[in-house]
């Protein structure tokens, strides 16, 4: 006998709503309903997974299509909200475009908390939480993620190493070189965050202020230099790696 199709198909659309999920009807309207509408042709019957960041994956079967919004009868749980490793990327803001990059790479790479940081060489000291959110759905909506990133407001580097949680570790990626990353990784497991300085790294007064925190170590990320949006990367999956995430 043919085997039976899965369903719903690997082919579902996925969607994250804004709105906390239960069986019942869900209306969309906007952009996500053009999305859905114009460039899906959904149509009456369809599926759609839809994750709310709190919930879990949820089956939506389409009830109602319009031109400009639809009705879907949310069913049921697919999955649960996944477990989220405690990591937190405290990141300098860069140049338009690097930065949304960021904030993809740190919601598919599994980061719990994203943190602009601003550093005195920054070439950028302002950001838009919209955009960068945006940028952490769409990331995760493809990836099949059932949890986002908590994004922080741009803090001063001064303010965020004055507040800093007493159990959490900080790598700090030092460009001056440091204890090879895997190695402190190790040596330092549970709640931690990943520090990464602007495209021309920190200066040495605000080297010497992260290293006089307790829980600052500052980690070398091989022998290569990095750019600043490919360091946030590369020190992300080095502690999913050293953590057993991977």
């Amino acid at each position: 006998m043919p085997a039976t199709p899965a369903w719903p198909p690997q082919s579902t659309p996925r969607l994250f709503v804004e709105t906390a999920l239960a069986p019942g009807e869900l209306r969309v309207d906007g952009p996500q309903a053009h999305y859905l509408v114009s460039v899906m042709r959904m149509k009456v019957g369809d599926p759609v997974k839809l994750f709310d960041d709190v919930s879990g994956e949820w089956l939506g079967v389409a009830h109602h299509v319009g031109k400009r919004d639809l009705v879907l009868e949310v069913t049921e749980r697919l999955r649960e909200r996944e477990a989220v490793p405690d990591l937190w990327l405290c990141a300098a803001p860069i140049k338009k475009g690097r930065i949304d990059w960021v904030a993809e790479k740190a919601c598919e790479l599994g980061v719990a908390r994203l943190v602009p940081v601003l550093t005195r060489r920054a070439v950028v000291d302002k950001l838009n939480p919209s955009r960068l959110r945006a940028h952490m759905i769409e990331a995760a909506e493809q990836c099949g993620r059932t949890a986002l990133p908590e994004l922080g407001e741009l803090v001063k580097l001064a303010a965020l190493l004055r507040d800093w949680p007493a159990e959490r570790a900080l790598f700090f990626a030092d460009e001056t070189g440091g204890v090879p990353a895997v190695e402190a990784m190790r040596a330092r497991p549970g709640p931690a965050a990943i520090l990464v300085g602007p495209e021309g790294g920190f200066d040495d007064a605000e080297r010497a202020a992260i290293r006089a925190l307790p829980q600052a170590v500052g980690i070398a990320l091989g022998p290569r230099i990095l750019r600043a949006d490919t360091a946030a990367a590369a020190a992300v999956s080095l502690w999913m790696a050293a953590a057993g995430d991977w």
